[in-house]
């Protein structure tokens, strides 16, 4: 009977955890910015972060043909290079 009053109180700590959890990702964190939080798209925070100045534009190029799924140089992943010639 013992083990079965421990289960049972196990079993509502549980349930409790996974619903304070699950309330807790739904609602902002502090110090969290607004775009982790379903904003706006990852080009656009590219973009704020670059027009802030955190990072320059050769890491915005390179971040922004990652996100777009092509190499920094343009060409897209294991095609030939525009103008169709390998340097």
């Amino acid at each position: 009977m013992s083990i079965s009053v421990f289960l049972f109180l196990a079993l509502l700590f549980v349930i409790a955890l996974l619903i304070v959890r699950a309330l807790g990702r739904s609602s902002p964190t502090r110090g969290e910015p607004p775009a982790h939080r379903g904003g706006p798209h990852a080009e656009q925070i590219l973009a704020e972060r670059y027009a802030r100045g955190e990072i320059d534009e050769e890491e915005y190029r390179r971040r922004l043909a990652t996100l777009r799924g092509t190499p920094p140089g343009g060409a897209p992943p294991g095609g030939k290079p525009p103008g169709g010639a390998w340097p």
